[in-house]
């Protein structure tokens, strides 16, 4: 079947502005961990549709604002995470959990504010859900609930993967020279990686083209519909996200630090959550897991901010540090290999470029874009 993405979708920077405004603002994005934020003042910072974004524990409530301080517009936060009150480092300026000032230095001497633009005075706060261990945010001024975009099921099972995470992070950043939708095409083809990591992922991981029959039946019933009201976009768009155990595994090899955790699951199988539009999180046996975060930064820039956690600690042990840095290590050769291959693709794309041929085992793709597309030509709006 033919692709319906042109290749403007992939390398157009009005087309990229546009899918910000239309497609991830209205959306519920994963933006961190929330082990991260265990503490009084714990903070991240990251930057998600042009935005800077900081989430902030305020004894022990989340909250998410605009990081620039609304005086001079100076990041509140220069560091991308850390334990320190909200506090511009610029004239001193402090932020409370309603993102109003609550110390401004020398307010009465220096800045002489009317009552009326003092009460005006507060960061722009955004709204925030956490699902067990993970901290998603919304940018609209009128978000959905995230069960309309999740389902309840999905959130069941992304509370009982995440609450797994022990609170030992490592984290690293990939700055990927490609489209973020090229990261998720690849991440629904079981196809690939008996090629891409033949001599990595494979060996361990036997994926298997396995075609769902139904749902191929149903994607072409779609493509015949017109059906675009409410209902049908929101229930169309529960069904992008999915997650649990995906593949059997070969055979999970026992390490000493197993005994050290509890697993999650009790089979030896390769698990997969998908949390449409920009959440991956993998795990080989239950032991340990990656959580990719997909942040896209231009038409053919994303950046990748990868967590590498174990399972939830049964027992301190003084390896664990090792043990994170082998799973990163791990994980990067097969991360890396995918990153070159879409690398390579957008390299490649230009305005005349052809259509992809897309194959029955890729109809969840063809599903997707052909929502996605009425997304973005306004015949449906989030």
């Amino acid at each position: 079947m033919l692709s319906r993405m042109p290749p403007q979708a992939y390398i157009d920077q009005g087309w990229f502005e546009r899918e910000r405004e239309l497609f991830f603002k209205p959306l519920w994005q994963f933006i961190g961990l929330k082990m991260m934020l265990s503490q009084h003042n714990a903070f991240i910072t990251r930057t998600l549709c042009g935005l800077p974004i900081v989430v902030q524990n305020f004894n022990g409530e989340l909250r998410a604002f605009e990081n620039l301080c609304v005086h001079r517009q100076n990041p509140v936060q220069t560091l991308a995470n850390g334990v320190r009150p909200l506090v511009c480092s610029y004239h001193g300026w402090g932020y409370g959990k309603d993102g109003a000032p609550d110390n401004i230095p020398f307010e009465a001497e220096a800045f002489r504010y009317p009552p009326e633009e003092r009460a005006c005075l507060h960061l722009q706060r955004f709204a925030l859900e956490t699902i067990g261990n993970l901290v998603f945010i919304n940018l609209s001024s009128n978000p959905i609930p995230i069960g309309e975009q999740f389902g309840a099921d999905f959130l069941t099972s992304l509370q009982e993967c995440s609450d797994a995470f022990d609170g030992e992070v490592m984290l690293t950043t990939f700055k990927m020279q490609a489209n973020w939708k090229l990261a998720y095409e690849n991440l629904r083809d079981a196809h690939h990686p008996r090629y891409v990591h033949a001599r990595s992922l494979y060996q361990k991981v036997k994926f298997e083209v396995n075609i769902d029959e139904a749902g191929l039946a149903a994607f072409k019933n779609l493509e015949e519909s017109t059906a675009n009201d409410r209902s049908t976009t929101m229930s169309r768009l529960r069904s992008f996200s999915n997650g649990g155990p995906d593949t059997p595994m070969k055979e999970v090899l026992p390490f000493s630090w197993h005994d050290n955790v509890e697993r999650y699951g009790s089979k030896d199988w390769y698990y997969n959550w998908l949390a449409f539009p920009n959440l991956h999180i993998a795990s080989g046996g239950g032991y340990s897991f990656i959580i990719e975060h997909h942040i896209p930064v231009s038409p053919d820039r994303t950046d990748m901010m990868v967590h590498y956690v174990t399972a939830k600690k049964k027992r301190r042990y003084a390896a664990s540090p090792a043990v994170l840095h082998a799973h990163m290590m791990g994980a990067e050769r097969v991360l890396r290999e995918d990153i070159d291959v879409m690398q390579n693709i957008q390299k490649q794309l230009h305005p005349g470029a052809p259509s992809a041929r897309l194959g029955d085992y890729e109809f969840a793709n063809g599903s997707i874009e052909r929502w996605y597309l009425d997304v973005m030509e306004g015949k449906i709006a989030l």
